[in-house]
Order: structure tokens, then C-alpha cells, then sequence
């Protein structure tokens, strides 16, 4: 069953639509290393944790066995997910682009929270690049879209699960 599963997404995954999606220059070397990684170090890995596993006898009750064929599906799924992401890449170097003082995709956004008075910074990124924790938001998610076309000193009202916030955009760059 698990097997069939791996299969369906597989299928899912190749047969989606190919639509072009914005990456970063940091995202694609980013996703990458992560590829270079999963061939090079993971997938070795997870095949001689099989071999060994079957080393060890009855192939049902091995729960190793099991567990590593596991990982494997897991490894060759993602090693299939970024192929797919690379192969529909759409890189944008927003260093190249004149500043025009819009925010853009791969621009980096400080905004002014006008309730709290106090500024943060963002990067509108695609989506296997976004990470709140390292203010990376994705240019699809609510806060990205309401900043996407902006300009300096415009307002922007985002709508949150705790409610409106508003922001005012102090500063646009390009790095």
C-alpha cells in the first residue's frame, strides 16, 4: 500500500502542471546542496542500511528493513521534488534589476509595524525558500501579496488569524 502511494505521488508529481515558479539565486544553490546531499551522502547510506538489513534474515519481521525502505521512499521522493522544482525554476537575480523602490519578488522589505511602532525585515521568496524564522515569506502568502507592488512609504493592511495589521512600507532593496 505504502508502496503504491510513493507511486501516486510520484505520478502527481511528474504529470503536474509545468508552471514556472520564481526561485532566488540563494534558493536554487540552496535546493542544490540539498540534492547534491541526498544523492551523494543519503541515498548511499539508506542502501547499505538496506543490504545490511537483509543480511539479517526474514525480510517481514525485520523491522530495519522496513524502516530503511522507508527512509528510501522518503529520500527518493524529495530527490524527485527538487528535480521537478529545478526543472521549473524560474531564477530571478534581483541584483540585475533596477531599484525602482517597488517591491518585487527577491526584494528585501522593511516595514514599519503602525501599531506596535516598530520595523522588520523581510525577503519575498518562493516557496521552497520560505522560513519565518529567517524572514523569508513567501511571495503567494497573505503578507507577501500585500506587499508585492508596493512602494516606499505606501500602507499596507495584511490580513492575520489575530486580525487587520497595518504596515507601512520605510524601505525597498535589491541585494
Amino acid at each position: 500500500m505504502e508502496i503504491l502511494m510513493r507511486s501516486l505521488c510520484r505520478f502527481h508529481l511528474l504529470n503536474k502542471k509545468m508552471e514556472k515558479e520564481p526561485i532566488t539565486i540563494l534558493g536554487l544553490k540552496k535546493l542544490q546542496d540539498e540534492l547534491e546531499d541526498l544523492k551523494k551522502n543519503k541515498r548511499p547510506k539508506v542502501v547499505a542500511a538496506i543490504a545490511e538489513a537483509r543480511a539479517h534474515g526474514d525480510l517481514k519481521e525485520n523491522a530495519e528493513y522496513h524502516a530503511a525502505k522507508e527512509q528510501q521512499g522518503h529520500i527518493e521522493g524529495r530527490v524527485l521534488e527538487i528535480n521537478n522544482v529545478i526543472a521549473t525554476a524560474n531564477v530571478i537575480d534581483v541584483t540585475k534589476i533596477e531599484n525602482t523602490g517597488t517591491v518585487i519578488f527577491g526584494s528585501t522589505v522593511t516595514i514599519k509595524d503602525l501599531e506596535k511602532k516598530n520595523n522588520k525585515s523581510f525577503q519575498i521568496v518562493g516557496k521552497d525558500e520560505a522560513d519565518i524564522n529567517k524572514n523569508l515569506i513567501y511571495f503567494r502568502s497573505p503578507m507577501g501579496k500585500s506587499l508585492i507592488g508596493k512602494k516606499i512609504k505606501d500602507l499596507v493592511t495584511v490580513q492575520t488569524p489575530s486580525g487587520e495589521k497595518n504596515f507601512e512600507i520605510i524601505e525597498v532593496k535589491y541585494i
